[in-house]
């Protein structure tokens, strides 16, 4: 199976085109286009964020890369195994990910980092994609709730039947594992509705329940 990739001035969502065109003149040097996914390609583990920051991942072409949240998500996957080698907020900073794989509900950088429902609808085919071409994949780790409704979408699940919850762990007939956590995004860290202890937590609970899927 291949990885399906929105083309660079791909033209589902009319808005977000504009975006990027607008940010193209403004921030010539950036990535400004749909962002792929990171990590390896038989991960068992797929963590799947809300969009491109515009100065994050839309400027360094790599998810959670240049911004906040990718402080303490790559930080965290670092001291739980998940990953080696060291984040310096640069593509080629030579993080490696281990097991795990990283994308977005969403692929192009929205405004205000707010994408609306078409374009997440209309996005929604490259994250299924996603699952399809990971033959080892037995988790889904949803950072936020549009992140949680994405991936139930994908699968043709209905929303109501598994709520987003910090913490919670979802059983999906597909055999699938959906683990929910707060978006680590600085807004929510600063609030203190999200701590590093807390995502760690949840991390750990993934973890826990590989072990006892091995065991």
């Amino acid at each position: 199976m291949t990885f399906a990739q929105p083309e660079a001035d791909c033209a589902h969502c009319p808005r977000l085109r504009e975006f990027r065109q607008t940010n193209r003149a403004t921030h010539v040097g950036y990535f400004n286009a749909p962002v792929p996914s990171f990590g390896q390609d038989d991960a068992w583990l797929l963590i799947v964020g809300l969009a491109p920051g515009l100065h994050g991942a839309n400027k360094t072409g790599r998810p959670f890369t240049g911004d906040y949240a990718g402080d303490l998500l790559y930080a965290t996957l670092v001291k739980k195994g998940l990953a080696s080698g060291t984040y310096d907020k640069r593509k080629d900073d030579g993080l490696t990910l281990i097991g795990c794989r990283v994308t977005n509900a969403v692929r192009c950088v929205p405004p205000q980092n707010k994408p609306e429902g078409p374009e997440i609808k209309a996005c929604n085919g490259f994250l299924k994609s996603e699952f399809e071409a990971l033959p080892r994949l037995t988790t889904l780790l949803a950072l936020g709730g549009i992140a949680h409704g994405a991936i139930l979408s994908a699968l043709g699940l209905r929303k109501s039947a598994y709520r987003f919850g910090h913490g919670a762990l979802h059983r999906l007939p597909q055999g699938l594992l959906l683990a929910d956590s707060y978006h680590c995004s600085r807004y929510n860290t600063n609030t203190g509705r999200l701590t590093a202890p807390m995502f760690e937590d949840v991390f750990d609970a993934v973890l826990a329940q590989r072990d006892t899927i091995e065991a």
